[in-house]
Order: structure tokens, then C-alpha cells, then sequence
């Protein structure tokens, strides 16, 4: 009984492939679209997928906190002293003082990231070169920067570049050091120099500072030695490298599902263009169904025939859509979709994304899409498998 059961449903199958082939112009317009439907939210969740995986790399970079000093709500800088009152506080390994901004540049509208560290702090520093060294203690104008920074500076073969100050006075550097690619996310757009070269550029005292980086000897103390920061100090921003992770995972979830919502239109769409191509059935279609019934098919057989029909157009366009997600992700950076998901920047950083397929994902893009496919051809299936033979031929 049960291989007869099986042996039907692949006759079915059979007649379903080849059924499919006979309409192949129809059927595989369908099947175009609906792969692209899917591969526009399978990109979505990839990318966000891989964002957010890159992101968590890129954060073994950050201090264990951070602490910015407010004023009326808005940053301002943190006396260097300031150090000394944190020295009491148990469970701290080091605090280093940073100058970091914006440097805005006029000829191509980029923004660069400045960041200044003391040359002590730089040559502890185990930050990934492509070639090159860091900034030396004691050699003013030294700089490290990323290979966008450099081609978007022109520099080419040239090593020594100019910035304005806010004066508008021209202060000069040398490029020593390139960072490496793999690091690109948080590097793209940095220029790297000693703390007094980033205090002169900005124009701040000598002992102003940006923010002080804290980092700890137990991590899972953090939280409590970042409470003992804010009872101290009162007036300044504590930030724990959890926090930042918090707001990198909210801030791709939000702008992941706006997207998928937005492509839920798509789908939709598509989904009634399903339902008037099954629902609306040729002259043809009809007498091929009532051959069907004089040869002894059954509403049942119809209906399984229906049913591989769909589940084939399905299930194919459903691999045809994952794998160009794939592709689109892995070697073009979701190009379609980063500058949703990432921001808009002049200096894009190569993210060089490794997505990541989980079950969890396959199953949602599967939900979203496969199922309404199918909900969408039922009542469609029913109305031709009840077709009365008599009434065609």
C-alpha cells in the first residue's frame, strides 16, 4: 500500500515536471520573478546577518568603557587630570587618554576620523599594518592611514600630505604605516597620530582630551566598575563595549526590517500575480484537465498535481533566489543594499563580508515567501481540480 502511495505521487511528479515544461514561457516568468522577490529578502537578512558578525569583530578593538564628558547635553572635553581621581577605583588596568573628531575635506566632501594616542599607547598598540610602522615617540607629523584615506587624499607614491586647521593654517604630515584591509570597517576613514599632533590640529590645551579609554582586568566587572565611574563622576558618559554592541544589533535590526518591510510590498504583488496566473486558466489547461478525469484522475490526483506543480516553481526559485543572495553578499558587499544598512558615506569602507546561512534564516525567507506562494495556489487548485469533464469537451 505504501509504495503504491509513493509510486503515484512520482507519476504525479512526472507529469507535473513535464506539464511545467510545456508552459515553460509562463511558468518560468513566474519563476523569475519570484527568485528575484527572494533574493531581494534574502540579501536583507544575509547582510544584516554578516553586518552584524563583522561587528562583533570589529568591537574586540574597543575599550572595555569609555567615558565622555557631557555638558548641557552635548559632548566637551575631558580634563587629562582627571586620570588621577580613576586610579582609586579597584579592578582597573589602564586609562588612556584620546583625541579624536572630524576632519572634514572640502575638495571631495569626505569626513576622516582623527584619533590621537600618546606615542606610548601606539607602541603597545597591536593594531594590524599592511606595511609601515606606528608613530614613534618623539617624531611629530607621523601618521597611520587606510588605504581609502590615501586614495582619497591622491597621494600615489607621495608620503606627506597637509590638513587645515580651524584657523585655516596648513599643518604637515607623514605617512608611515597603511592599515590592513581586514580591519577596513573600523579603519576605513581614521587617520592615526600622536596625541599632541591631534591636539594641535584641533586646537585644544594641552591638557584637554576627547575621552578616556578604561580598560579592566576582569570583563565580567565591567558593569560594576562602569557604576563606581558614574557615582565619581556625575557629569560624564560611561559607555561599556555591551552598550555599543546594543546599539550596533538595534540599529541593523531597525533598519533590516524597514527593509524587509518595504519588500513585503514586492511580495505581495507577487503574490497576486501568482494567484491571477493559477486562477486564470487557458482553454488548453481546462481540456488537458478534463482529458485528466476521463482517463480516471480524481479531484484528489488534481489536486497533487497542482500541489508539485507549485512546490516545484517554489522550491526552485526559492534556491535560485538564496544562491544570487549568497553571491550578492559574499562578492559584491550587498552592494544593492550597504548604503541602507551601513549609511552613507564618501569613504565606504571593504567589508569583506563571510555570510553566514543559519536554519533560523532559511526558515524566515522560507516563510516569507514560499508559504504565501502556496496559500496563494490553493483555491486556484481547487477550482480547476472541480471542473466538471462534461462541460469542456
Amino acid at each position: 500500500m505504501q509504495t503504491n502511495f509513493w509510486q503515484r505521487h512520482l507519476n504525479i511528479l512526472d507529469y507535473a515536471l513535464s506539464s511545467l515544461w510545456r508552459r515553460k514561457l509562463k511558468n518560468g516568468g513566474i519563476a523569475i520573478i519570484f527568485s528575484l522577490v527572494i533574493f531581494l529578502m534574502a540579501s536583507f537578512q544575509l547582510l544584516t546577518q554578516s553586518l552584524e558578525t563583522t561587528a562583533e569583530k570589529t568591537l574586540s578593538f574597543a575599550p572595555d568603557i569609555t567615558l565622555q564628558r557631557l555638558s548641557a547635553g552635548r559632548q566637551v572635553s575631558v580634563p587629562e587630570n582627571r586620570i588621577e581621581s580613576l586610579a582609586a577605583i579597584f579592578g582597573i588596568r589602564q586609562i588612556t587618554p584620546r583625541v579624536w573628531g572630524y576632519h572634514f575635506d572640502e575638495k571631495n566632501g569626505a569626513n576622516y576620523t582623527v584619533l590621537g594616542l600618546s606615542s606610548g599607547i601606539l607602541q603597545q598598540a597591536d593594531l594590524p599594518l599592511a606595511y609601515g610602522r606606528l608613530p614613534k615617540k618623539g617624531k611629530q607629523g607621523e601618521v597611520v592611514i587606510s588605504t581609502s584615506v590615501r586614495k582619497s587624499l591622491g597621494l600615489e607614491n607621495r608620503k606627506s600630505f597637509t590638513l587645515f586647521r580651524s584657523d585655516l593654517s596648513q599643518i604637515s604630515f607623514t605617512v608611515v604605516g597603511i592599515f590592513s584591509e581586514n580591519t577596513d570597517i573600523l579603519t576605513g576613514d581614521t587617520i592615526l597620530m600622536d596625541l599632541e599632533d591631534a591636539r594641535d590640529l584641533f586646537r585644544l590645551n594641552n591638557s584637554q582630551v576627547t575621552d578616556l579609554a578604561v580598560s579592566v582586568i576582569n570583563p565580567a566587572e565591567t558593569n560594576t566598575i562602569a557604576a563606581k565611574i558614574s557615582s565619581l563622576m556625575p557629569d560624564t558618559r560611561v559607555l561599556t563595549r555591551s552598550q555599543i554592541r546594543k546599539t550596533y544589533r538595534a540599529v541593523f535590526g531597525w533598519r533590516s526590517g524597514f527593509g524587509s518591510v518595504c519588500l513585503l510590498t514586492a511580495l505581495a504583488s507577487f503574490v497576486i500575480l501568482a494567484w491571477d496566473k493559477a486562477s486564470g486558466l487557458s482553454q488548453e489547461e481546462k481540456r488537458e484537465i478534463a482529458i485528466l478525469k476521463f482517463l480516471g484522475f480524481q479531484i484528489n490526483d488534481i489536486l497533487a498535481l497542482r500541489f508539485w506543480e507549485s512546490i516545484t516553481v517554489a522550491c526552485s526559485s526559492f534556491l535560485l533566489g538564496l544562491t544570487l543572495a549568497y553571491i550578492h553578499v559574499a562578492s559584491f558587499e550587498g552592494s544593492l543594499f550597504k548604503p541602507i544598512l551601513v549609511g552613507w558615506s564618501v569613504l565606504r569602507p571593504s567589508l569583506n563580508l563571510a555570510p553566514a546561512l543559519t536554519f533560523a534564516d532559511l526558515l524566515l525567507v522560507f516563510s516569507y515567501s514560499v508559504l504565501p506562494y502556496l496559500a496563494a495556489t490553493i483555491i486556484p487548485a481547487w477550482r480547476s481540480a472541480v471542473i466538471r469533464a462534461e462541460t469542456i469537451i
